[in-house]
């Protein structure tokens, strides 16, 4: 069975697009994607004891998160007819320890729609909360804190 069966058989109704990344030695290592264009360095932050100096799982999650939050509000205001295009979404994803010791993250997406009312931007993140497939993969396992900035 393919891997794409495997998937659409679980939680994906229909797969559109299959990303692929490789990473060798870990937190300390390299990680690249099977087309070439992410190709980095990783490192622990100076700030878990590492020598910092490239980036990290955390900060690339943020980014990921970041920019899928903000096309899924996009979509969302494009169905409402609201010009979000000047839209800031910025995520803070934080590594910590669980109680039993294992790790986990949380994350907290602060988003900024200049030129529309406070309710009507917490009405659309809400919303692109709803869509967001970072959102719906961590909904339930991730503590997400949305604000309106």
């Amino acid at each position: 069975m393919s891997e794409t069966a495997e998937l659409t058989g679980r939680r994906i109704a229909k797969v559109l697009y299959t990303a692929e990344a490789t990473a060798v030695g870990g937190r300390e290592g390299h990680v690249r994607s099977s087309d070439g264009i992410l190709d980095v360095d990783v490192r622990p932050p100076a700030e878990l004891g590492g020598p910092g100096g490239a980036t990290n799982p955390e900060q690339l999650f943020a980014a990921g998160y970041a920019a899928c939050f903000q096309s899924a509000l996009g979509l969302i205001a494009r169905r409402k007819n609201v010009d979000t295009s000047a839209s800031t979404v910025t995520a803070r994803v934080s590594l910590g320890t669980q109680g039993s010791g294992a790790f986990n993250i949380a994350v907290a997406l602060q988003v900024h729609i200049p030129d529309i009312d406070v309710e009507q931007a917490r009405e659309l993140v809400e919303a692109a909360h709803s869509v967001c497939p970072y959102s719906n993969a961590t909904r339930g396992n991730v503590d997400v804190d949305l604000s309106v900035v």
